[in-house]
């Protein structure tokens, strides 16, 4: 905050804030979109923020909300209290009438996140004349455990009700709350793609980006079952909401991390969910979000809404890196992936005769890539070009010289490029500790592209329809063709991304009433 000097306060629906104006941007952090979501209001749906008194400073971030200690990329301190659900504000002129919105969403596999991250800046595009907002929601069991009387995906709640104080506020900034664009990334990305398909959501946004969205939603009997193991793991087998609202939050975190940490003894239950790192995905639960995005955009619910998504060519490498696999994956472990993860029972033989040259490692990487993220976002194109919407499509293919050089195109590499953060730890990770110009090049046009998006619904290149398939491949040099991924697209043609459920032959847990 280095020469920052406190703005002209600002006057919002529930009182006045004043923020930092930081070389040309005027920047505002913390502001309480709903009230803090505990005692009374623990596990319940957001409630708007309550009124202040005088003019609130708007200089230091909100609190994380509750997440996951298990893994994660980056250690840093982070502010502790119960205000978690904060939005922050970039905007390049206050004065001025009419600026498109940028919204981001954070990803984390729905079990970790928060907005205050350095690689989460948002001071590059909004340099690009955009107001830009990062906000905070629920993650992990607060956000999106599944108990018996209280709503499901709470979450994706607090993402509608940041977006409303969007629309209600975000004039005084210098934005146009006509002109907002939802994008996110990971689990950001699904949740961008929930909120396509959500009733409460309708009219919130103009446009959205989908980078890397998952194929992972859940029913509502595996999302209560998983539940369950959570209550049991804090002493109150059978307790819904009345009762576990009481608990506290990080104890409810800590149960959590112990189900994430026992998730392969649940296979029997759970199926592919307990192969992977994350208890938790949005729910069908027919109320808060009806139907999976797929359907809902092949159905037409977003015809209206602009829509921009793609993914990374090596997604899964972030994983194996993490996890010390990379390159040490067996021929057993490459069989076992395909069978559990493919698109059909015939999955294994159909991969090696796809990509005969492929490894182990790199078998593995592929089906796990397109089951998890390049799959279900080929999907999410193809649904809204058949539901009559406009859709444009990307894979990132430049290769990071992070992990002495073996990155490549992983998981999360679009984020510090689209937010130009490149300087960031997380950026580093990638980067590998420097900043080469092919990559600043990169990130130059891919924030470009989002932020031409955002003013006027064309990121630049032709949109995608089911006869062309025309994807921006973001490269060095970038180029514009046919989907690059045919081989795996005909290997997951006619698959349904279903919303996943318990194993077959295990009862539901039963519901109280």
């Amino acid at each position: 905050m280095t020469d920052a000097t406190p703005t002209a306060p600002i006057r919002t629906a529930a009182g006045q804030v004043r923020g930092l104006t930081q070389g040309a941007l005027s920047v505002f952090r913390g502001i309480p979109f709903a009230q803090p979501p505990v005692g009374a209001l623990h596990l319940a749906a957001p409630e708007p923020a309550l009124p202040w008194d005088g003019v609130r400073d708007a200089f230091n971030f909100g609190p994380p909300p509750p997440q996951s200690l298990v893994g994660g990329l980056t250690g840093r301190p982070v502010p502790e209290g119960e205000d978690w659900l904060t939005v922050n504000v970039w905007s390049p002129d206050l004065g001025a009438a009419g600026l498109p919105v940028m919204v981001y969403v954070y990803g984390g596999a729905y079990v970790s996140g928060s907005s205050d991250g350095p690689h989460y800046d948002g001071s590059a595009l909004a340099a690009r004349g955009a107001v830009v907002v990062t906000l905070n929601y629920r993650v992990g069991a607060e956000g999106f455990g599944v108990f018996d009387g209280a709503p499901a995906n709470r979450g994706l709640l607090d993402q509608v009700a940041a977006l409303r104080w969007v629309r209600e506020n975000i004039a005084a900034f210098g934005g146009d709350p006509e002109q907002v664009t939802v994008f996110g990334e990971s689990a950001g990305a699904g949740s961008v793609a929930s909120l396509l398909a959500m009733p409460s959501a309708k009219g919130l946004l103009r446009r959205a980006v989908a980078q890397s969205v998952p194929g992972t939603f859940f029913t509502l009997d595996l999302a209560r079952d998983i539940g369950a193991a959570i209550a049991e793991r804090l002493g109150v087998p059978g307790a819904g909401a009345a009762e576990l609202s009481a608990v506290a939050p990080k104890a409810l975190r800590d149960a959590t991390d112990d189900l994430v940490r026992a998730l392969p003894s649940y296979a029997d239950r759970w199926g592919r969910v307990a192969h992977t790192a994350t208890p938790f995905s949005p729910v069908i639960d027919g109320e808060v979000l009806p139907v999976t995005p797929w359907e809902a955009l092949a159905g037409g619910a977003a015809r209206d809404v602009e829509l921009l998504v793609g993914h990374n060519r090596d997604e899964y490498r972030l994983f194996s890196i993490m996890a010390g696999r990379y390159g040490k994956t067996t021929e057993e472990e490459a069989a076992a992936a395909l069978l559990r993860f493919g698109p059909g029972p015939a999955a294994e033989a159909d991969y090696r005769s796809a990509y005969p040259a492929a490894d182990p490692t790199l078998l593995h990487e592929l089906v796990m890539s397109d089951w998890l993220f390049r799959m279900p976002s080929l999907r999410l194109a193809e649904a809204q070009a058949a539901g009559g919407g406009t859709a444009y499509a990307y894979e990132l293919c430049w290769a990071a010289p992070g992990a002495g050089g073996t990155m490549g195109a992983a998981h999360a590499l679009d984020v510090p490029l689209v937010l130009g953060t490149l300087e960031s730890d997380f950026g580093g990770l990638f980067l590998g500790g420097g900043l080469p110009a092919e990559a600043v090049a990169l990130s130059q046009e891919m924030g470009a592209a989002w932020a031409a998006f955002a003013k006027g619904g064309d990121p630049g290149w032709a949109p995608f329809t089911a006869g062309e398939r025309s994807t921006r491949v973001f490269d060095a040099p970038s180029h514009t063709g046919p989907y690059p991924e045919e081989a795996s697209r005909l290997l997951w043609e006619g698959f349904d991304f279903a919303p996943l459920d318990l194993e077959p032959g295990v009862a539901a847990p039963e519901r109280r009433a």
